[in-house]
């Protein structure tokens, strides 16, 4: 909404508002991508109760490594729309500008509960690339967020 409201007043208004546009159909599907993917987690750690260590303990590691994919997009997705909300809140129409201030704070708040999360389900490789990549990706969306809180 307030990249729209920004077209009237902002040059880059239009860009805006069809990158948030397009944040929207990538976030959409997520909840429930990560949703079923916990649930399969869930499922194939039941099921390998009764194999040898090793094999349930691999089994497992590669059901939870799965769960984390939709996490990581949801932290990739949540960066974007942090930054695109700072971007507006400084320069979009200030009548909507808390409005992006509270949609960078949200965005931030979503990439550090999935950043969290990743590591939860990857916490079997120590160093995992996927666990690096979610805590940068929430730092990023938090930094957006601390700008436009500071721009005021």
């Amino acid at each position: 909404m307030t990249a729209r409201v920004s077209k009237e007043t902002w040059a880059a208004g239009a860009a805006a508002a069809a990158q948030a546009e397009a944040l929207r159909a990538r976030a959409a599907p997520l909840a429930q991508l990560d949703a079923e993917a916990y649930g399969q987690a869930l499922a194939a750690r039941g099921a390998a109760a009764e194999l040898p260590d090793e094999r349930r303990d691999w089994q497992i590691g590669q059901a939870f490594a799965r769960a984390a994919e939709p996490l990581l997009e949801i932290a990739r997705t949540a960066a974007d729309v942090a930054g695109l909300a700072a971007e507006i809140a400084e320069h979009g129409d200030p009548r909507v500008r808390a409005d992006a201030q509270a949609a960078a704070a949200l965005a931030a708040a979503a990439a550090r509960a999935a950043a969290v999360l990743v590591a939860v389900n990857l916490t079997a490789v120590k160093g995992d690339s996927r666990v690096v990549e979610a805590e940068r990706l929430a730092r990023t969306a938090e930094d957006s967020a601390a700008h436009v809180r500071a721009a005021g």
